[in-house]
């Protein structure tokens, strides 16, 4: 059966994969310089990763049995476009919340303890510069209470850090209250309709002034220009990205998904980690055992797990 990945990266997941692949599945990588047409023709198992799979490209594939999205996020998928062909689409749920949010806190150590600025000093032997803050006694903000925010909660308590958050179910008023009081805000929810622009100008005009974001859920949830606004004005006193707007590829080379020579990602009180939040050993192999498990099951005439059309 073959198998292609449709990612620009993490092709750790990939290693993952084919340690759990045996002889019966035939794993291939997009080589991103060809049309995605080519790449899907022959293919029974499709893996979108960061690749939108619209409905031209699954007219393309004509042996697929299986949609199989090896992360939990799904919107660059053509959903209706699959449930006319009859292909079930799945994702791989609750495999990487404590990896997302592991980073989220590495960004946000970063961020206090200025982490380009002390990189500088090294070089130029500005002993015990910067001075930074502690998190020990901030008030951290998590918007978005699923596995990722859930498990930030769980590592920030102990920390000394204060906590409050809002779900999908908070109304318009209590985001309002977190945003106004948190010292850190960080972002953990999907990208809908509802959360697209979810932190806009309005929003950060809302916040303290020098408080921090953590954005490891979708570029596309902060208003970028708002966010550039509010770091000129100096209301906004840093962000930590692992996620852009310009996802997937916009710019360079077939397979760039950013331009690494933004200007936005060269402030001191920025930080851009390149989607790695999610990249951990642990969790390419929980991710890679339910995308074997589902293709056997296909294969095998069951009904795979984790569906979600």
């Amino acid at each position: 059966m073959n198998v292609i990945f449709l990612g620009s990266g993490w092709l750790g997941f990939v290693d993952a994969l084919r340690e759990r692949a045996g002889t019966e599945l035939s794993i291939h990588v997009w080589d991103r310089e060809s049309p995605i047409a080519e790449a899907v023709r022959d293919a029974d198992v499709i893996l979108p990763s960061n690749a939108r799979l619209s409905a031209e490209v699954l007219a393309a594939a004509p042996r697929a049995v299986l949609i199989q999205q090896p992360a939990a996020g799904f919107e660059g998928i053509d959903l209706d476009a699959a449930r006319a062909r009859g292909i079930p689409v799945c994702n791989a749920p609750g495999c990487n919340h404590r990896a997302v949010a592991e980073a989220a806190l590495l960004l946000m150590l970063a961020l206090v303890r200025r982490l380009p600025e002390a990189q500088r000093a090294l070089a130029t032997v500005d002993i015990g510069a910067p001075t930074g803050t502690e998190l020990c006694g901030k008030t951290l903000g998590i918007i978005g209470l699923g596995r990722a925010g859930s498990a930030l909660a769980r590592i920030a308590e102990p920390l000394g850090m204060n906590l409050i958050a809002t779900t999908s179910k908070s109304t318009a008023a209590e985001l309002g209250d977190l945003l106004s009081t948190a010292d850190i805000i960080s972002l953990h929810v999907p990208l809908t309709a509802k959360t697209r622009g979810l932190i806009d100008a309005a929003a950060l005009a809302r916040t303290k002034r020098g408080a921090l974001l953590i954005n490891c859920a979708r570029g596309a949830v902060i208003d970028r220009a708002a966010l550039e606004a509010a770091l000129d004005s100096g209301h906004l006193a840093g962000v930590g990205l692992d996620t852009v707007w310009n996802e997937p590829p916009a710019h360079g080379k077939p397979g760039r998904p950013w331009n690494p020579a933004d200007p936005l990602f060269a402030r001191d009180n920025v930080i851009v980690l390149p989607h790695i939040a999610g990249s951990t050993r642990e969790a390419f192999a929980r991710v890679a055992d339910i995308v074997v498990d589902n293709i056997r099951r296909v294969m095998a005439g069951e009904p795979p797990k984790h569906r979600i059309a």
